[in-house]
């Protein structure tokens, strides 16, 4: 075997021992809440002393952010690829349709990946924030709204004074409040089935309809 072989096979190894690491993380945070996560725990279920962790991640705060990261990572894919689906807005966009399409994906998930939605969205660990690199797929997410939100002022499908910032920030918190809801009365119940999401038609359409021309 060659020295670049070598070094190859240990990527490889480290690379899916970090995944090993990440998943055993979602699961524990699944079951017993985000701070219900500790490195004791994650080392007991991959099979090594705590400190062997530090070979991967430098700190719990670390795993914390890798998930942060990849949650809104998969978060900003998932919302690229369906505007991309639906297309660009114009002057016949049904704006009620396309805001409940897009924002009904968004719930649905966050409700089916309940340990990325509390890390995401509500912020459980008092002493940690997120570094610059693991926020940055969240502020993308962000722009790209409100890319979406401008357009539809842009295609005068909103009146010409909506004013961009707050039409965001209501379908965020309609989004989040739903989502914290469904979470913490129905927890592990399917969008379908849910207690509270039924209604989500009836409030992102009346969120909507007022800031019609």
């Amino acid at each position: 075997m060659t020295a670049v072989e070598s070094d190859q096979r240990r990527s490889a190894r480290h690379a899916a021992t970090r995944e090993e690491i990440i998943a055993h993380a979602v699961d524990i945070m699944s079951t017993q809440g985000v701070v219900g996560l500790t490195l004791g725990e994650l080392a007991r279920r991959i099979g090594v002393r705590t400190p062997s962790l530090y070979t991967y991640f430098n700190s719990k705060n670390a795993v914390y952010d890798e998930l942060f990261r990849r949650g809104w990572q998969e978060t900003l894919d998932h919302h690229r690829a369906l505007v991309e689906r639906l297309g660009p807005v114009g002057p016949d966009t049904d704006l009620v349709a396309r805001a409940l399409e897009v924002t009904t994906a968004n719930i649905r998930w966050h409700l089916s990946r309940p340990a990325y939605a509390q890390l995401m969205l509500f912020r459980p660990i008092p002493d940690w924030e997120p570094t610059p690199d693991a926020y940055a797929p969240a502020v993308a997410f962000a722009e790209l709204a409100f890319e979406e939100f401008t357009s539809w002022r842009e295609a005068g499908l909103v009146r010409a004074d909506t004013d961009i910032f707050e039409l965001n920030e209501c379908i965020v918190n309609a989004t989040t409040g739903l989502i914290s809801r469904q979470l913490s009365n129905d927890p592990g119940t399917p969008y379908d089935q849910g207690r509270h999401t039924p209604h989500w038609p009836a409030l992102i359409t009346a969120v909507v309809r007022s800031y019609l021309p």
